[in-house]
């Protein structure tokens, strides 16, 4: 582990030592491109030489501990064991540092929620939902962009797709893909009775380009009038697009917008995300056995939360995880969720890694 750190921090240095040229700088692409590397080697590199230093200290105050003065002595056994109580945390933060990366991490997320059993109920959870990963979102800096909906009749979303932007999304919300379960008194409930319903969460890296290749022969696009609410422009225009990937089967539609090319255009980038994702799943499954190992695998069938109000409870059955502030989840407070997710996803790979 040490030998790779120290290789790590060679590359840190080589790298500084080309953003200080000036032809490195007048380039600013490529400069762009070393400064990011710099940057994502940094927590490391930082990490490793507190290692060291820690290391170091400890070794000088074991020697201390041979000296003669009984002040001396003390002060060094009290180094000894507060040095000896703190390198174990930093190794084990090095070697979550060094575990490989998921190359989608980096990327922007497609985010697609639909209601699930539970009738208009289940449609006004996907609405709060959705509420509540673009409340996210926007603590976060990131942008979110509605792409395709469903409207129930009474205010809540049969389907919602929306595309999130900014910084490392997929890397926090893949782990949000699954059944979302609700407990709680429905407005309609004269009885007070409480009503449990459901809605799927998938999560998706949006797909570039050079992710999935579709090919034209592959597709099969029908064009039709858009439906629901919209005014005198609805049943008038065809814009409404429906595009099959003849080999998976995959289907996607889009009727938002009043041009058929921009609904064509937020198809197409639903419709290879979904192909990425289902790619990425069938890879997944071929390489691990035991699918419960995998924190936040995406299984819709499996339930992954419940939100409890008459409790004010979220309870996380993947890590057993219940947190009693409901209210500020709902309000986009996902972080102490994901840091919990992202830290049992960490543990699993540790142990995935020792038994190597």
């Amino acid at each position: 582990m040490f030998a790779k750190l120290e290789g790590l921090e060679k590359k840190y240095l080589e790298l500084e030592h080309s953003l200080a040229q000036p032809e490195v700088f007048n380039d600013q692409e490529h400069y762009r491109k070393l400064a990011k590397a710099h940057a994502d080697l940094r927590p490391v590199v930082d990490l490793f030489r507190q290692y060291r230093s820690l290391s170091q200290e400890l070794e000088e105050n074991k020697q201390l501990l041979h000296d003669d003065d009984a002040d001396i002595h003390q002060l060094a056994l009290e180094e000894v064991h507060r040095l000896e109580a703190a390198l174990p945390n930093i190794e084990h933060k090095l070697k979550v540092q060094l575990l490989p990366t998921d190359p989608l991490d980096e990327k922007n997320t497609i985010l697609e929620i639909r209601a699930g059993t539970g009738g208009e109920e289940a449609a006004l959870f996907a609405a709060d939902l959705f509420r509540m990963y673009s409340r996210y979102a926007e603590l976060k800096g990131w942008k979110a962009e509605i792409m395709s909906e469903s409207p129930s009749e009474s205010g809540g979303y049969k389907e919602i797709i929306c595309l999130i932007t900014g910084d490392r999304v997929y890397s926090r919300l893949k782990f949000e893909a699954g059944a979302h379960r609700v407990q709680r008194v429905p407005a309609t409930e004269a009885q007070g009775r409480i009503h449990t319903s459901a809605a799927t969460v998938a999560v998706m890296p949006e797909a570039e380009e050079v992710d999935v290749e579709i090919k034209p022969d592959d597709l099969r696009i029908d064009i039709y009038r858009a439906s629901g609410a919209g005014g005198q422009h609805v049943n008038k225009t065809e814009s409404a697009v429906r595009i099959t990937h003849i080999p998976t089967g995959t289907v996607v539609t889009c009727q938002d917008e009043r041009s058929q090319h921009k609904n064509k255009a937020r198809a197409m980038k639903v419709l290879a995300s979904r192909i990425l994702a289902a790619e990425r799943a069938r890879q997944s499954s071929e390489l691990s056995a035991d699918r419960k190992a995998q924190v936040g695998s995406g299984d819709r069938s499996e339930r992954i939360r419940t939100y409890n109000f008459p409790q004010g409870r979220c309870t996380d059955h993947r890590i057993n995880l219940t947190l009693y502030s409901l209210d500020r989840i709902m309000e986009g407070e996902l972080d102490p969720l994901v840091e919990a997710l992202v830290t049992a996803a960490q543990a699993d790979a540790l142990k995935a890694q020792a038994s190597e």
